[in-house]
């Protein structure tokens, strides 16, 4: 008899005793009658002496046993053990945690998976400990890992990415998908070693179709790149993350950007896109049509999962029209809420803005002493109104007169491509600015989100914590769409002012969440969310997650120990 088939008789026997022990006394004591003990007992008569005094040992016992062998085997040690489960009871990415190294079990990788993927990549591999290192640390993450991965594979194909899965789940080996490596929550780390899939190799683009204005692309192309390349067809892509993400990566995080409030996030802008599974088969989720009602939405399944349920191989793309004229304007603003209730008078007003960006008088002050400028160093709202020449300056006036009623001042715009261009930078380098200031420091982004009506009270509650702090801290927000950043710089070998700078992230967090909102705007979730998970979406959410995940990856070889807290059982 298999092993499982026998824990599970074991467990069988164990509760078919319980039920009928509890239903026993639930007679007993629901009685209509109350009885003396001796009545009571001649009612129980011999066989129920004997079968509680013979079988109630019998039963515990084979409870014990059968916990015991399953805590066990549960328990045993392997290669994709959840990277975040610490030999303490303390655990990464728990409701409590503290901590940020991210712990794992790390064992050595089997030579014949070695073997299996350099038949699979041939030269595309390597070994080589400062390639693993560089994996294995990714840059401007609050983050870190005890581990680094083992092996690093640079496939070119999707047929090589399914044999690589293919050899990693048959060894139980965890599996890092790998992009831009531009965020910033814990998504590439491998703390328990394993491959790493660096997709990078994968940047063709596949099909562009003007005329249904898509365009089917690899997962490792850069979006910047796949702008330059749409920009003679009249085309671009309108997500715009950090400046070296992927495609592949964005949908993974399910990232957006500052035209996001136009446009929409990822979710959005992919009309279907193919990922590799864990057991290696090869899954396209739905065609190139704008809608459809077939079946479950497996695209929006993907998008946002990081990694924890396939290798994204494959992406179709929703593009846009580059607009024919846009004008960009700046309004200073004596404080950050009244700053904060312009955006929000904007959007209530119907006017059709492609972007609101917000920064405080801090980040204006790392601009000025980054770029050499002399910007007025006060709380700043950033625009961009898009269309034809008349609408787009309607649009400005109108959004002047807004800025005008509520203390706005030194409204200024700008239509030249050149003078447009050099605003955006502004905005686009204001984390390298902040590094100005302190240029030794590290810093934690925080990334909450708040319904449009609360950010205003969001930003001036958080702005309050933030100035009383030690660290320096700037705020930038995508004020359009509720989306809130703070850039906390701190000495990451100061360990006070490591806790300082997540004290504050917490409070902003617990913060956005009493307010509806959620720990994660457009940073994804990765293993530094993972504990704010529970307050935000509930116990029930988390379980439905985990038996999905356990549904397509039961050796939970996908990029384990990220997304999901590792409190959660089913």
């Amino acid at each position: 008899m298999a092993l499982s088939s026998w824990i599970s008789r074991l467990r069988s026997s164990s509760r078919l005793f319980y039920t009928k022990f509890r239903n026993y006394r639930s007679h007993e004591h629901h009685a209509t009658a109350p009885r003396s003990p001796a009545a009571a007992e001649r009612l129980r008569g011999p066989f129920f002496l004997h079968w509680e005094s013979s079988l109630l040992p019998l039963a515990f016992t084979v409870s014990a046993a059968s916990l015991a062998l399953h805590s066990y085997f549960n328990n045993a040690p392997s290669c994709c053990e959840a990277p975040n489960l610490a030999q303490s009871d303390k655990r990464i990415g728990g409701t409590d945690s503290t901590d940020y190294v991210v712990k794992g079990s790390r064992r050595e990788v089997p030579r014949e998976l070695i073997e299996e993927l350099s038949i699979t990549c041939k030269e595309n591999m390597t070994m080589d400990y400062d390639e693993r290192y560089y994996h294995g640390k990714p840059q401007n993450s609050f983050h870190k890992a005890q581990n680094i991965p083992d092996v690093i594979v640079f496939p070119r194909t999707e047929e090589e990415v399914s044999k690589i899965v293919v050899s990693c789940n048959k060894h139980k080996v965890p599996i890092v998908p790998y992009g831009g490596a531009t965020s910033i929550e814990g998504h590439t780390l491998s703390p328990s070693g394993g491959v790493c899939i660096d997709m990078t190799q994968m940047k063709c683009i596949k099909s562009l179709n003007v005329k249904d204005m898509d365009v089917v692309v690899e997962p490792g192309i850069g979006w910047m790149d796949l702008n330059e390349y749409l920009e003679p067809y009249g085309l671009f892509f309108p997500l715009d993350p950090g400046p070296g993400a992927t495609i592949g990566g964005m949908c993974a995080t399910r990232c957006s950007g500052s035209l996001a409030v136009r446009y929409g996030t990822m979710r959005e802008n992919v009309i279907n896109l193919k990922a590799v599974l864990a057991n290696g088969d090869i899954v396209k989720t739905g065609s190139r049509a704008r809608k459809s009602a077939a079946g479950y939405d497996l695209t929006r399944l993907m998008i946002g999962s990081e990694g924890t349920l396939g290798v994204i191989t494959e992406v179709t793309l929703r593009l846009q029209k580059i607009p024919q004229f846009s004008v960009v304007a700046m309004c200073n603003f004596p404080t950050i809420k009244d700053a904060a209730d312009v955006a929000i008078a904007t959007m209530m007003s119907g006017i059709q803005v492609s972007r609101v960006e917000l920064l405080d008088e801090v980040q204006v002050r790392a601009i000025n002493l980054a770029n050499g400028k002399s910007l007025p160093e006060a709380p700043t709202l950033m625009f961009e109104f898009i269309g034809t020449e008349a609408y787009s300056r309607e649009q400005t006036l109108m959004v002047q007169k807004i800025a005008s009623e509520q203390c706005g001042s030194d409204f200024v715009f700008a239509e030249e491509p050149e003078a447009k261009k050099e605003l955006w930078k502004i905005r686009k380098e204001a984390l390298w600015a902040c590094f100005a200031m302190e240029p030794n420091s590290e810093a934690l982004i925080t990334d909450v989100c708040v319904p449009l009506s609360r950010l205003a009270e969001l930003i001036s509650t958080s702005k309050k914590q933030l100035d009383a702090s030690p660290l320096v801290c700037t705020v930038l927000a995508h004020a359009g769409d509720g989306n809130f950043h703070c850039v906390i710089l701190f000495d990451p070998d100061k360990e006070e002012q490591r806790k300082e700078a997540e004290r504050l992230n917490r409070f902003m967090v617990h913060a956005a969440l009493d307010m509806d909102g959620t720990c994660t705007g457009e940073h994804g979730v990765g293993t530094g969310k993972m504990k704010y998970l529970e307050k935000e979406l509930g116990m029930e959410a988390l379980q439905t997650m985990k038996r999905i995940k356990a549904a397509l990856d039961p050796n939970n070889i996908m990029n384990p120990g990220k997304l999901i807290p590792p409190h959660v059982c089913m």
